[in-house]
């Protein structure tokens, strides 16, 4: 990430903010699970076996399922009016309001079949921007029944998803660490891990995911359903531009702790590496086992 600042002459603010910026860097950027995540470099590869490709969709669903929890606790520690709202925004979308700019359903207004009508909670149909002020609840525009959707061409249902009891116990850490500092009521600590989940989230894990799961699908499962995972990439290569942004602001608000800041940055990345260190050792063990 690169960060122009002003021409203008030195001053001690500038000279803090860089001095800033170098550990955000070391801390959030640097972070292995950032610059070298090693099951999505290796998931990219497409080479994930049906099983592989299951126990990632069940562990995933358990994430985003838990994630609302951490993000209802989050909606209730803001610290102001306007990041309730932003953090509200969030829950109610993942819950299933769909934004109400952009087109929200198929261009052709007429007679549509069952299907076309079941698709107008697709991520493919539904808005990407926006807000929720007004939006339209549909329970297929609820995330998690997208990846229910996903987990039906590879066998997994309903009773098989999204619950705590199907998480590994490095799954349900990771779940755990959103909940607490993620949704911690210390302002700082809460910027600091809020800038780390967004900038994890748009480094590009989730094209990783999406090149991997393409080539499993050309393989073997011609019925695989990848909206969940392209809404969701759509979604953070636009939050991307607002990181750094979010940053500075964080960084010029009285009494900011930039030290809570980088620690509940550097403790949630340690969360999300562990998700996905679960995701690996499984992966070998499945390998093994296939050997």
């Amino acid at each position: 990430m690169t960060t122009v600042l002003s021409d203008a002459p030195r001053t001690a603010a500038a000279s803090d903010w860089d001095s800033f910026l170098d550990q955000v860097r070391e801390t959030v950027m640097s972070h292995p699970v950032v610059a070298n995540n090693e099951y999505c470099i290796w998931f990219n590869k497409g080479e994930a076996n049906r099983e592989q490709v299951r126990d990632l969709i069940q562990q995933f669903s358990v994430f985003s399922n838990l994630f609302i929890v951490a993000q209802l606790i989050k909606t209730i520690n803001a610290p102001s009016m306007e990041q309730a709202r932003e953090s509200c925004e969030i829950l109610v979308n993942e819950l299933g309001v769909v934004f109400n700019s952009g087109r929200t359903s198929p261009k052709d207004a007429g007679s549509r079949s069952d299907d076309d009508k079941d698709r107008e909670g697709d991520p493919e149909l539904v808005s990407t921007e926006g807000t929720v002020d007004g939006g339209i609840y549909r329970f297929n525009a609820r995330h998690f029944e997208w990846l229910v959707k996903v987990g039906e061409a590879v066998g997994l249902g309903f009773d098989d998803l999204g619950k705590r009891k199907f998480g590994r116990d490095e799954t349900l850490f990771f779940t755990d660490e959103l909940a607490r500092i993620y949704g911690s009521d210390d302002p700082d600590i809460a910027e600091g891990a809020s800038f780390a989940v967004e900038h994890w989230a748009a480094a590009g894990f989730w094209k990783q995911l999406i090149t991997g799961l393409d080539a499993f699908k050309d393989r073997e499962c011609a019925d695989l359903r990848l909206a969940f995972f392209t809404w969701h990439d759509r979604v953070e290569d636009q939050h991307a531009a607002h990181t750094m942004d979010e940053l500075k602001g964080a960084f010029k608000r009285p009494g900011f702790d930039q030290q809570k800041f980088l620690d509940g940055a550097a403790e949630m990345l340690n969360g999300v590496e562990t998700f996905w260190h679960g995701l690996e050792k499984r992966r070998l063990e499945l390998e093994r086992a296939a050997a």
